[in-house]
């Protein structure tokens, strides 16, 4: 069986634990382990080897402790080349794992002074297999993508715009910048605080009379303010045109050709009604895009899917350049769409 990825290096880790108490630093100590589990492990590690310490120098008991010990050891060899992982030299494991068995060969025969001999061959190994965990420990940290740091209850701030007020121009005036991300999303960014403290004010007091309201307005500003901070972020002054490679392929699968998405999406943004959004997005479930409307920021949405183009139509967004032409509008926009964030947010959905 071949295990290709951090998550599965970390599966595979916990019988090697089992197989070797203490004498290894692998032993219960994993890629995202704390400081505390860490420092156990070590001090495992050094009871462990003062006990064979003290062992080689009771003859017979010692030589059972070391062929015991390199027992597990070739288990643990075997283990690392069947994970096939690419920062496993296999090589270097199958070297190791000759050594354990010229050893463990050499012990049904030894007197004691010999295995004083051998313990210090072991120690010497047992040093390069913990160099070996920590360069692992290195790499597949490495690996691990840092968790974004948590907003805290009523403390989501207004994001600021990537580009200048009047980038976008002539497609979008800088006067509805200006109102739309100032005014507007800022509005969103406020509720969704109130809501938030709000909810934590009823749970602290055990006072849910006003959970219906208040959860209302946690998923209408909670919405408003995360499809805003995508909105601005997948537009940009040099947009438009044609989508790179990988993504119009994908939507090429998911629709049929870059042509009928644009049509379905713009149809879409086109007949949402009242004020809402046209969205893209990709779906784990299907495992492709689907495009769906949003009333308000929140209604007709689905569980599950990941926001990858976002359109805003509500009538803040165009009515002071094109008055009721959400139309004209929504041909437009195609001249700014950020290709390349779209793109991000797809690999990263797929990711997942």
């Amino acid at each position: 069986m071949k295990y290709t990825s951090p998550a599965d290096i970390e599966a595979a880790r916990q019988p090697l634990a089992s197989w070797l108490p203490g004498s290894f630093l692998l032993c219960g100590v994993q890629p995202n382990s704390s400081v505390e589990g860490e420092e156990r492990a070590r001090k495992n590690a050094a009871e462990q080897n003062a006990y064979v310490e003290m062992t080689a120098k009771k003859g017979g008991a010692a030589v059972e402790k070391y062929q015991f010990y390199l027992k597990e050891a070739k288990k643990w060899c075997e283990a690392l080349c069947a994970l096939q992982h690419e920062s496993i030299d296999l090589k270097q494991v199958e070297k190791w794992k000759k050594q354990v068995g010229e050893i463990d060969e050499r012990l049904s025969t030894v007197t004691i002074e010999e295995a004083d001999a051998i313990y210090l061959e072991i120690q010497e190994l047992n040093k390069e297999w913990c160099q070996f965990y920590d360069r692992m420990l290195a790499v597949e940290t490495e690996k691990q993508p840092e968790r974004a740091e948590q907003v805290p209850i009523g403390g989501h701030k207004l994001p600021p715009l990537p580009y200048g007020y009047n980038a976008l121009e002539p497609y979008i005036d800088e006067s509805t910048m200006r109102l739309h991300h100032d005014r507007h999303h800022k509005s969103y960014v406020d509720g969704l605080n109130k809501a938030e403290l709000e909810l934590q004010q009823a749970r602290r007091n055990n006072q849910f009379e006003l959970v219906k309201h208040w959860e209302r307005e946690l998923a209408f500003h909670g919405a408003g303010h995360y499809l805003h901070s995508i909105f601005w972020k997948v537009m940009c002054p040099h947009g438009g045109g044609r989508p790179p490679g990988p993504l119009n392929r994908e939507i090429s699968r998911s629709f049929g050709s870059f042509e009928e998405f644009k049509k379905q999406f713009s149809q879409a943004a086109q007949n949402v009604e009242g004020g809402g959004w046209a969205i893209l997005v990709w779906a784990p479930q299907a495992q492709r895009m689907e495009i769906l409307q949003a009333e308000k920021h929140q209604n007709l949405s689905q569980w599950d899917v990941v926001p990858l183009l976002v359109l805003d139509v509500w009538e803040h967004a165009y009515y002071l350049k094109y008055q009721n032409k959400r139309a004209d509008y929504i041909d437009n926009w195609w001249h700014i769409v950020c290709w390349e964030e779209v793109e991000r947010r797809m690999r990263k959905a797929q990711a997942r």
